[in-house]
């Protein structure tokens, strides 16, 4: 068919099992029903994780290729999914169009600030069948059950060392590649994960969140705090000069 005579109203057309799996696939009611059934038909050709999704095990590939077709215009860092990207690109805008009506928060993603929800109501609707533990997120679940399991999926193509959380996994990657990708805004130092420059950045603001209990004093850093808390909790000398020791 040559593609070049068809006219605006025209419809190229598309083979009707393919245009099915799209269809179902697409639709948000089948997807989660799956989370229920724990039907996963899409196996991941490297480590034979199962998948609900096409979409799903083509992001997950991904992880074992290599491939990073999201590329960020204005820094250049590439991502394997389009969450991850979106959420990327808000730390160069520092656009957080999501705000928690209860407490006022704002975040950058939906997924975010479901969870920051859930924090509010208390909400744990997922049960791990082994402990009964509870949790707010499905995808905390997962992660949990391989502490039962011992199933470590990401695995680290420069040394072998395996991982349960593709977080963890990625915050290794970059021991060996150097990578420093978040950096401060108001001095420009960089940082290997993003939890180290929110710490770095109380150097600029003056923030000191950790309070000790006992004397009221506050440190910048939870390590700070707990330094100060241990001591007042040490020996101190009595008035005959012997060492005293806190009783039990």
């Amino acid at each position: 068919m040559n593609v070049s005579n068809l006219g605006k109203s025209s419809v190229i057309p598309v083979p009707f099992h393919y245009m099915k799996e799209l269809t179902l696939e697409r639709n948000p009611a089948n997807r989660h029903e799956k989370t229920h059934t724990r039907d996963k038909p899409y196996i991941c050709k490297y480590c034979g994780r199962g998948f609900s999704s096409s979409c799903y095990i083509k992001i997950h590939e991904r992880t074992h290729s290599g491939e990073k077709p999201y590329i960020c215009k204005q820094c250049g860092k590439a991502y394997c999914d389009p969450r991850s990207f979106r959420k990327h690109k808000a730390t160069h805008t520092g656009e957080k169009p999501y705000v928690c009506k209860q407490c006022g928060k704002a975040f950058s993603s939906s997924s975010h600030i479901e969870k920051q929800k859930k924090t509010h109501t208390g909400e744990n609707p997922y049960v791990c069948k082994q402990c009964g533990r509870t949790f707010s997120h499905f995808i905390s679940l997962q992660i949990h059950e391989r502490t039962h399991t011992g199933e470590k999926p990401y695995v680290c193509e420069q040394c072998g060392r395996a991982f349960r959380e593709s977080s963890t996994f990625h915050r290794h990657k970059r021991t060996h590649t150097r990578e420093k990708p978040y950096a401060c805004k108001q001095c420009g130092k960089a940082f290997s994960q993003s939890s180290y420059v929110v710490v770095h950045q109380r150097a600029h603001t003056g923030q000191k969140p950790y309070v000790c209990k006992q004397c009221g004093k506050a440190f910048s850093y939870f390590s700070s705090r707990k330094i100060r808390e241990r001591s007042h909790s040490r020996e101190k000398p009595s008035r005959s000069g012997k060492k005293s020791y806190p009783r039990d």
